[in-house]
């Protein structure tokens, strides 16, 4: 730990819109970098930061790991899996997995980090999606995992009123990874995304910004 007084724990941080948020929020927090296999290239680039390394399918080395963490201001719960295709080419292991990723392992690491995000009144941020809130053809089970995600962080903002403050963040179209080779309709950069967070962890500890939605400008038809 260095001089960053302040921490947070973010999933998924090797890539995508997890690492533009952990390089925005390393600029003033000592970050536990959350990856499947090496975080040590994240790591590396931040000011501060150790690796969370950590198969998000296994719930007993999830709460072995987090069982580590004695202080928590921050939590982003942003790894996620997107299987596209027709539902019924969708395989039961494919559904598995993005339930698993996408919904079980947010649950896991909230309950096991609770009681240290209650010591700081700190902050969940859930990274959920425009998938989250409407239909999308050919992505069924990555919108039922969304659907299910929002319904998590909108009860434990009721559950944790007064102890924790809970932001659901539904990002539209990213580029990143998770969109390569996609359709050509506008994509924003995962550094907006990241200021969208900024938002919610600057706006505490005296308030809460519950819903946030962020996505590309729109274009004239």
């Amino acid at each position: 730990m260095t001089t960053h007084t302040k921490t947070a724990l973010i999933t998924g941080a090797s890539r995508g819109i997890g690492r533009a948020i952990a390089e925005e929020l390393g600029k003033d927090h000592h970050i536990y970098a959350g990856a499947s296999k090496d975080a040590s290239e994240i790591v590396q680039a931040l000011p501060s930061a150790e690796p969370f390394e950590v198969d998000l399918r296994d719930t007993a080395a999830l709460e072995r790991a987090a069982a580590e963490i004695e202080q928590l201001d921050v939590l982003v719960l942003a790894a996620g899996v997107l299987y596209k295709g027709p539902f019924e080419e969708l395989t039961d292991e494919q559904w598995r997995e993005t339930m698993d990723i996408n919904v079980l392992a947010p649950v896991t690491l909230t309950r096991a980090l609770l009681p240290a995000l209650r010591r700081s009144n700190g902050l969940i941020i859930t990274i959920n999606s425009g998938a989250g809130l409407h239909g999308v053809a050919e992505n069924t089970a990555y919108c039922a995992s969304k659907f299910a995600l929002k319904g998590f962080t909108d009860s434990l903002q009721e559950e944790e009123a007064g102890k924790v403050r809970v932001t659901s963040l539904h990002p539209g179209r990213t580029n990143t990874d998770m969109l390569a080779g996609d359709d050509d309709r506008p994509k924003m950069d995962a550094a907006n995304v990241a200021r969208a967070a900024r938002l919610a962890v600057d706006a505490g500890p005296d308030a809460v910004i519950e819903f946030l939605r962020v996505r590309p400008p729109r274009t004239a038809e």
